[in-house]
């Protein structure tokens, strides 16, 4: 991919290109969610997205967060609307012998979480992220071949020119590197439904 088709939503604290990776340093008190449970609204965190009106397509990258380190450190997908309108896919670093593996859905300012815990010795991830239309599939893989479903969704405002990419925040008083490299458009990988038909 042609990392210059990616323009930033709020610069983070450092990043660099090289070639096809991007290395971005969090700054301290950086976040995404809206209300849900927590009651807070944290959208500051730094997003490096494109812009694409293509109904069908894949969208898959690594992330390396081997210097994740305090809670919540994460780093991932995104596809960031508008403040109230946005999904992110991550690992949240939460001690040392865990972290959480999940995917956040926002739709009209409201945040849910769905989440899995999985060894803190785990320090690669791949992400898959596929649409169709204004619907939505998060993949991940720990070996960038079989991936595993985490989420399908209905985005309220995912029907027409979307934007999306990567993301890195640390919501404690932390920082850390996070590295994406890999990263693919392809055309959709997530299959249409085959069975019950629509109504």
């Amino acid at each position: 991919m042609d990392i210059t088709n990616f323009k930033w939503i709020r610069h983070p604290k450092d990043y660099h290109y090289r070639d096809n990776k991007v290395e971005i340093v969090t700054a301290p008190y950086t976040d995404l969610w809206q209300r849900t449970y927590y009651h807070f609204q944290n959208d500051n965190a730094p997003v490096l997205q494109m812009e694409t009106d293509k109904k069908f397509f894949s969208f898959i990258v690594k992330t390396d967060f081997s210097d994740s380190h305090q809670r919540f450190d994460q780093c991932g997908i995104v596809m960031y609307l508008d403040s109230s309108n946005w999904l992110k896919c991550s690992v949240e670093y939460e001690n040392e012998n865990f972290q959480h593996l999940g995917s956040v859905v926002t739709n009209g300012g409201y945040s849910d979480w769905a989440t899995t815990a999985i060894p803190a010795a785990i320090k690669t991830m791949w992400y898959r992220f596929s649409r169709r239309e204004d619907d939505y599939c998060m993949e991940c893989s720990e070996d960038g071949i079989n991936f595993s479903q985490m989420r399908i969704c209905h985005m309220n405002k995912g029907n027409g020119k979307i934007r999306f990419g990567i993301y890195a925040c640390s919501p404690e008083n932390a920082s850390f590197r996070a590295v994406f490299t890999d990263m693919k458009f392809t055309d959709c990988q997530w299959k249409a439904h085959n069975g019950q038909q629509p109504d």
